[in-house]
């Protein structure tokens, strides 16, 4: 099995090189690509010995969705040896966000393999019919999954997809310039996440998929570290749900998804009146996200190759622009939040007893929500009570809030991979800001001295845009690092993906380095 060549690699031949469940005991267990169902415990222990001394071609750090539609589809792969690691005992998939009836932002076909190999076995059709729930959900005619419905399809694959090792932290990964292979240092932890013993891979490539981590923005972090005081991140909701539904007053901050699901949920749990919620925003209004036709297909591999290849300083510019295709909310859960508020005023009114023209007062909910509010401080405000300082832009007014308790829907950021990667520091090439390079095939780029390569999903927003993060870019993404990986077409990919043609000049390949290619040169159109 050929290394992931490079783009430097001209010389060489590409097409002569080949290519969040329940933890049963079956995933930490697997082997490089056998069943481990029915085997023996020694026989294990050989397959895991042998797997720590054979290099693999391709290690992931982080089973997340992305590195698991990565391992699905290059289970597919005839010949390669994979293998992935992950710290937690088993998958699971935002678990504090499976709000009863929220559904995906994308349509059922972004599953972890369809839009790169329909005809995989880990389809979520597959997975339907496995259920027996294929002709229920043909006459649902739902486009768009709950979310816990995709969880649950993720586990299925987790389940059963070999090469995956679940409670197995990665400490470091570094170059064996001796081997010509990447060291992975891992440890296995035990059933209650206690280390258990020390163990180590090699492979010729590696791909990071770490995910990201709950943002806290610094103005609410003292409060959110202050174990008295009950200020939590959406992540961890439906934890902490039942505490939240028996608050006096409960401030939700941020106007993204996640805070209109969490808000709607709360809504919809206390009673009409006496809701005590404030919603806050620092966005201009409570938007929808941009969902037409065109308008998605900024979520394609075309926009991703025209993103990669504009210069720096262009795609830092663009990204905070581009909010309303990825920060706002769904339209139909902006409506069915509006819903339930005008159901209240009409409970309200039969509960008051007013009548029409009697002069009585209508009835409305104890809510407000409020665009365009910065948090500038918070802190204890008596007892467990928090004090929001806030400042409302338009109106260049400030003013207090006491709440008993916040629920922070402000979003996630990418998890720095600098400790993980500290051994290969010096030989990760970076832009002006800093930040990784990352090819167009999201490969970091390295010295030469290093003769692997890394791969990285969900960390290339910087030069890949706003689909890094998206759901339906997965299988494609996956299809295009393990090509790089084999050296040839495991998986073909389409020459189009767009009606829209983002520039001027056609098929812009990116640079190398990650940078534009190119820059500012003239193009002739044709009409």
């Amino acid at each position: 099995m050929a290394r992931a060549r490079r783009p430097d690699d001209r010389n060489e031949d590409r097409n002569n090189g080949r290519d969040d469940g329940r933890d049963d005991g079956r995933n930490s267990d697997r082997n490089d690509g056998r069943n481990s169902s029915g085997t023996r415990d020694g026989d294990r222990n050989r397959n895991r010995d042998r797997e720590a001394v054979e290099p693999l071609d391709l290690a992931g750090v982080g089973i997340g969705p992305f590195n698991l539609s990565l391992a699905a589809l290059g289970d597919g792969v005839a010949g390669l040896r994979c293998a992935f690691f992950e710290q937690r005992p088993e998958f699971r998939w935002h678990p504090g966000l499976l709000i009863e009836g929220a559904t995906l932002q994308v349509p059922f076909l972004a599953d972890l393999v369809t839009l790169a190999d329909p005809a995989s076995p880990w389809s979520f059709l597959r997975f339907l019919r496995e259920r027996e729930r294929l002709f229920p959900f043909y006459f649902a005619e739902r486009f768009h999954i709950e979310r816990a419905e995709y969880d649950a399809y993720c586990r299925w694959v987790s389940e059963r997809v070999p090469g995956l090792h679940f409670g197995h932290r990665v400490d470091a990964v570094r170059w064996s310039a001796e081997r010509d292979l990447f060291e992975i240092d891992f440890i296995r932890l035990d059933a209650l996440g206690e280390v258990s013993a020390p163990g180590r891979a090699y492979a010729r490539n590696v791909v990071l998929g770490i995910g990201t981590a709950p943002h806290v923005p610094r103005a609410l972090r003292p409060s959110a570290q202050d174990p008295a005081v009950p200020v939590y991140h959406s992540a961890e909701y439906l934890d902490r749900r039942a505490e939240l539904l028996a608050a006096g007053h409960v401030t939700v901050i941020g106007s993204g998804q996640s805070g209109a699901e969490v808000f709607l949920d709360l809504l919809r749990g206390r009673p009409a009146g006496r809701e005590r919620l404030h919603w806050l925003t620092r966005s201009p209004a409570f938007a929808p996200m941009e969902y037409s036709k065109l308008g998605l297909e900024h979520f394609t591999p075309d926009y991703t190759r025209y993103f990669h290849g504009l210069a720096e300083p262009v795609r830092d510019g663009l990204l905070p622009r581009q909010g309303q295709l990825h920060k706002a909310v769904d339209a139909g859960t902006l409506a069915a939040v509006h819903d339930e508020l005008y159901r209240r005023t009409l409970e309200l009114d039969r509960g008051a007893g007013v009548r029409a023209g009697d002069g009585g007062t209508v009835g409305w909910p104890d809510v407000v929500l409020t665009p365009g509010v910065r948090v500038r401080t918070a802190g204890r405000g008596g007892g467990s009570r928090l004090e929001l300082h806030l400042e409302h832009a338009e109106q260049e007014e400030r003013g207090v809030l006491t709440t008993d308790a916040a629920v922070l829907a402000t979003g996630y950021t990418e998890r720095p991979a600098e400790g993980l990667l500290a051994a290969l520091d010096g030989c990760v090439r970076r832009d002006g800001s800093g930040r990784p390079l990352v090819d167009a095939e999201y490969r970091l780029a390295l010295d030469p001295a290093v003769g692997g390569s890394v791969f990285v999903q969900n960390a290339e927003r910087h030069t890949h845009g706003v689909g890094a993060p998206d759901l339906g870019l997965a299988a494609h993404r996956s299809a295009v690092i393990l090509n790089a990986v084999t050296g040839r077409e495991s998986y073909p990919l389409p020459r189009r993906t767009a009606f829209t043609t983002f520039g001027l000049r056609e098929g812009s390949a990116a640079a190398a380095d990650g940078g534009a290619a190119d820059a500012g040169r003239s193009a002739t159109v044709s009409v």
